[in-house]
């Protein structure tokens, strides 16, 4: 396998962990807003709606337990990214309603991709 397929292989594995995600979080009852929204801060994987609340999801899929679990692999490098992307999301919008950071977490399990969703997964000060 080359390089070029390596990446191609790890992007369709996001790609369906992300699919995976959305449709966990539309039968929870959440409504897509945005999805891949892209600033020059960085990306944001989901934009939901829960009820009046927006959603900013980091959605992470990790096939090896041997580099830390999903959740560990939002640092505060990863959080600072995904806070300046909301704020300029926000502001470009000419939004102003109650926002919180989820992530949905993704592991391989017997029965196929074991779910975590964790809402407001971080604060930032």
């Amino acid at each position: 396998m080359t390089r070029s397929d390596s990446k191609r292989s790890k992007s369709s594995k996001g790609q369906a962990a992300e699919d995976r995600a959305l449709e966990f979080l539309r039968r929870e009852g959440l409504r897509l807003i945005e999805r891949n929204y892209r600033s020059r801060y960085g990306e944001i994987d989901l934009i939901m709606e829960d009820g009046r609340d927006l959603a900013f999801v980091e959605v992470r899929l990790r096939t090896n337990p041997r580099f830390g679990g999903a959740l560990e692999s939002v640092d505060r490098r990863k959080q600072a990214k995904l806070l300046a992307t909301a704020a300029y999301f926000l502001q470009q919008r000419r939004l102003n309603r109650p926002a919180r950071f989820d992530v949905v977490a993704l592991a391989p399990s017997p029965d196929g991709l074991a779910i975590e969703w964790i809402k407001d997964a971080f604060r930032v000060d």
